[in-house]
C-alpha cells in the first residue's frame, strides 16, 4: 500500500500481479479526525483493494489542508499551493475509494471543499481533467443504524457532475463504534464481504478503463 506521506501502514500484496500493471486506487476518508470511523473504513478499503489485485494509496485529508473555496482568492492569487499536488495525485490514479461521513444528511464540508478546489482549472487544463476516466467506489461508516447511507447520494451526484463514473456498489457500516476488529477488518463478515466485492469491482473496472 502506497502512502504519499510515508506513514506506516500494513501492506497486503497479490504476488500473482506484476508490478507496473496494477490498477492504482486512491483511498481516503472525507474526514480529518484521527479517530474517524471513516478513516478506519478507508484503510480497510485500501487493504481490500490490494487483496483484489490493485495498488492502493491511502491519503489523509488532514495532510492536505486547503482554505475554504473563495472565487476572489482564486482570481487574485490563483490556486492555493496544496491544490496542484492533489490534482496530480488524482491524475496519477485510475480510481478512487472514498469513505464519507454523513453530516446532516449530506457529506462533509472538508470533502466538498477538497473536491471543489480540485475541479478548478489550472492554466489551460480544464478542472475536470483530474476526474476524467476515473471510476469511484463509495462507502460510509456511522454510529447510526443507516451507516451514513444518506450522505452518499449527494456525494455520488457531485462526482458524477465532474465526470467520474461511480459504481452502483457501495458499503454502509452502521454501529461503527464496534464495527472494526483490532486487525482493521470489519467485524461483520457479511459487511467485510461487501467491502471485498466492492473493491474487486473497482479494481476490475479501473483496470479496464485505464489508458
Amino acid at each position: 500500500m502506497n502512502n504519499p506521506n510515508s506513514k506506516s501502514l500494513a501492506v497486503v500484496r497479490n504476488s500473482s500481479e506484476e508490478e507496473g500493471v496494477k490498477a492504482r486506487i486512491l483511498c481516503f476518508a472525507g474526514s480529518t479526525r484521527e479517530a474517524s470511523f471513516n478513516r478506519r473504513l478507508a484503510l480497510a478499503a485500501a487493504r481490500a483493494v490490494e487483496e483484489a489485485g490493485g495498488e492502493a494509496t491511502f491519503m489523509d485529508l488532514r495532510d492536505h489542508p486547503l482554505p475554504l473555496y473563495d472565487g476572489d482568492l482564486e482570481a487574485s492569487a490563483g490556486l492555493p499551493l496544496g491544490v496542484r499536488p492533489l490534482k496530480e495525485l488524482f491524475k496519477s490514479h485510475h480510481g478512487l475509494f472514498i469513505a464519507s461521513p454523513e453530516y446532516n444528511g449530506s457529506f462533509s464540508a472538508v470533502l466538498k471543499n477538497t473536491l471543489d478546489w480540485i475541479s478548478r482549472p489550472a492554466g489551460d487544463e480544464a478542472g475536470t481533467v483530474p476526474y476524467a476516466g476515473k471510476v469511484a467506489a463509495l462507502a460510509a461508516a456511522s454510529p447510526g443504524a443507516l451507516g451514513g447511507l444518506r450522505g452518499l447520494v449527494h456525494l455520488r451526484a457531485v462526482l458524477q457532475s465532474v465526470g467520474a463514473l461511480v459504481l452502483s456498489e457501495q458499503v454502509a457500516v452502521g454501529g461503527a463504534s464496534t464495527a472494526f476488529t483490532s486487525e482493521g477488518r470489519l467485524a461483520d463478515e457479511r459487511l467485510q464481504q461487501m467491502l471485498d466485492r466492492t473493491a474487486m469491482r473497482l479494481v476490475d473496472v479501473a483496470a479496464r478503463l485505464r489508458p
